[in-house]
């Protein structure tokens, strides 16, 4: 596509008239949008959401946007809103006693940070998997929850973790924990012409606690895991005195599995235990055949394998941060 008008970025805190920051692209009638605007403050992006007489969406990476266009699971757009030179969006750092993690900040960023390993080493492993080195450099966090994916890898690694979502909508900002933000398979609860992701608040890994995260993928063909599995554990000596246990796909949106959780918590580790904790996962899990992935039957199988693979290790990593 040829750009045949002017860009003029807007700059402080009172957004820029429409026209005057987008670019007028190509009316090819295939073209998948008409217009890009590349946003610098958060009020920036959500002005261009609001006053939008025709479709306008938001975009990062694009890794899942512009594909789903392109196939035709996503109407054209009118107007793309570019929300990667946003500041707020692009922090990596600790805020008190958590750590923010922007919507925008690719996963190869969040993948390659010793920070994050140090307090969230499961969300380290799960955005290490998605797609390959290249996707990576592109596609961000909050691309990969907004999709709300019942089994999108960086999403089930953040509810483990106990992490708080930011949003900024017409009354400012709002944490709301990660799990209210999904309400069906590919659909979240946020306004698309009202709100946005501003990033994420996990908490500060403390003594004693660690996380661990996997999944099972077919070999080739489909990108999306069979399954996958993300666990926190806070031991004390050889007792599991909390855990955090989340699964995908078990059900139309992600999810944790409090049944698990609770056989688990405040008993002694061991194998026997682990073994009653998957009995409790599959009981509130709805683990469905997939002609394109896997039957049910497989993924009740690989369940309990990766229950026993992600609390085992979340159990070591948690015993070595009281050495």
């Amino acid at each position: 596509m040829v750009v045949t008008g002017i860009f003029c970025d807007g700059v402080g805190l009172k957004s820029p008239s429409k026209s005057a920051a987008i670019h007028m692209l190509s009316t090819d009638p295939m073209s998948i949008w008409n217009q890009y605007h590349l946003a610098h403050t958060i009020l920036d992006a959500l002005s261009v959401l609001q006053d939008s007489p025709n479709s306008a969406r938001l975009i990062a990476g694009g890794t899942d946007l512009l594909l789903d266009i392109q196939q035709g699971r996503h109407s054209p757009v009118d107007i793309l809103v570019d929300i990667t030179h946003i500041p707020e969006l692009n922090c990596l750092e600790i805020r008190q006693d958590s750590l923010f993690v922007g919507a925008a900040v690719p996963l190869n960023r969040i993948a390659a940070s010793p920070l994050v390993r140090q307090h969230a080493e499961a969300l380290v492993e799960a955005c290490s998997l998605i797609g390959g080195p290249q996707v990576r450099n592109t596609a961000t966090l909050g691309g990969n929850v907004a999709h709300a994916l019942p089994a999108g890898d960086g999403t089930i690694a953040l509810v483990a973790l106990d992490a708080q979502v930011e949003i900024a909508g017409p009354g400012g900002l709002r944490r709301a924990p990660i799990l209210d933000l999904f309400q069906g398979p590919g659909i979240n609860t946020l306004d698309p012409r009202l709100e946005m992701l501003v990033g994420f608040y996990l908490p500060k890994s403390g003594p004693n606690q660690g996380s661990a995260f996997a999944r099972v993928m077919r070999p080739q063909g489909v990108a999306i895991a069979i399954l996958n599995l993300c666990g926190w554990v806070h031991r004390d000596g050889e007792r599991i005195a909390d855990v955090r246990i989340s699964i995908g796909p078990a059900g139309p949106t992600p999810q944790r599995s409090p049944g698990a959780e609770e056989i688990l918590r405040g008993k002694i580790f061991s194998s026997q235990i682990l073994h009653e904790a998957a009995n409790g996962l599959l009981a509130g899990a709805r683990l469905r055949t997939s002609p394109h992935r896997s039957t049910a039957e497989y993924r009740k199988h690989v369940s309990e394998v990766l229950l026993a693979e992600v609390v085992e290790k979340a159990w070591e990593r948690a015993g070595r941060k009281n050495e």
